[in-house]
């Protein structure tokens, strides 16, 4: 019987390849026989891992990126397509949030600050937005492909504090289901456009909100661990099994779902 989860030979982008989850994604992909183009602003860890998984015997490439500038990313594209020919795979993995976005214990709403509002928007939706439209392109050329967005935990329920990334993530969601439809209707069923949802993971964009100084769990931390039914935060390894799932035959009637990845906090209450 065919392997539904064979991706050998793939060609797969990953935006936000060189931080913590996306070097996970890349270094996993590639494993798996898909040759990788890591696209990060970060030259010297995009660099580092590129290079590490060349040595291990598998491909990669780094590039140079802006996920908030179509020109960039259109020679990011140009370059992709003239090493490896296609491109089958886009995982839309940058994002990030800023302290002026969020409303700590000691503030409320009337305290957000509207300018880091709408760039943790721009981020986080448009840096979703921009490279979808230009890498589906090249899928569209090819015939096919598959487009995993990074949703959030945040994007499901309202969460205290992180008001503007939430209102984003909400709005990735939303994407993902539009372009899920649009890709399929227009150009057939070979496309689809699906989301991962993380819970909580120890990230350095997370890091100063889920711990202290000293390396122990913060407040907000120990709360969210009391809403998990696992009692943990999740590992990055944990998401690589739905991102095979979602990039593969295996999903072949998938599109327009957000697959949820959160040791059961979004299914408990109390």
């Amino acid at each position: 019987m065919e392997n539904l989860f064979d991706i050998t030979g793939k060609v797969a982008i990953i935006t936000g390849g060189a931080g913590v989850l996306g070097t996970s994604m890349a270094k996993y992909l590639a494993e798996q026989g898909v040759k990788v183009a890591i696209l990060d602003r970060d030259e010297a860890k995009g660099k580092a891992l590129a290079a590490e998984i060349k040595a291990a015997g598998n491909e990669a490439m780094f590039l140079y990126t802006d996920v908030m500038d179509r020109d960039v990313l259109e020679q990011n594209c140009k370059d992709i397509l003239k090493a490896y020919g296609k491109i089958d795979i886009l995982v839309n993995g940058a994002g990030g949030n800023m302290g002026g976005a969020t409303i700590p214990p000691d503030k409320t709403i009337f305290d957000i600050a509207l300018g880091d509002f709408r760039k943790v928007v721009d981020l986080n939706l448009f840096g979703t937005v921009i490279p979808t439209l230009v890498f589906a392109k090249a899928m569209v050329d090819n015939g096919g492909g598959a487009i995993v967005n990074m949703s959030s935990e945040s994007a499901l329920r309202p969460l205290t504090r992180v008001v503007g990334y939430g209102a984003a993530k909400a709005a990735v969601t939303n994407f993902t289901k539009y372009m899920a439809g649009e890709l399929a209707i227009k150009f057939g069923n070979n496309f689809r456009v699906n989301a991962m949802a993380p819970g909580f993971f120890i990230t350095e964009q997370n890091r100063t909100l889920m711990t202290n100084p000293d390396g122990s769990y913060s407040d907000r931390a120990k709360t969210i661990l009391a809403h998990t039914p696992y009692n943990r935060f999740g590992e990055p390894e944990e998401l690589l099994g739905s991102l095979h799932y979602l990039v593969s035959d295996a999903s072949k009637f998938v599109s327009g779902t957000v697959l949820v990845i959160d040791g059961g906090f979004d299914a408990f209450s109390i």
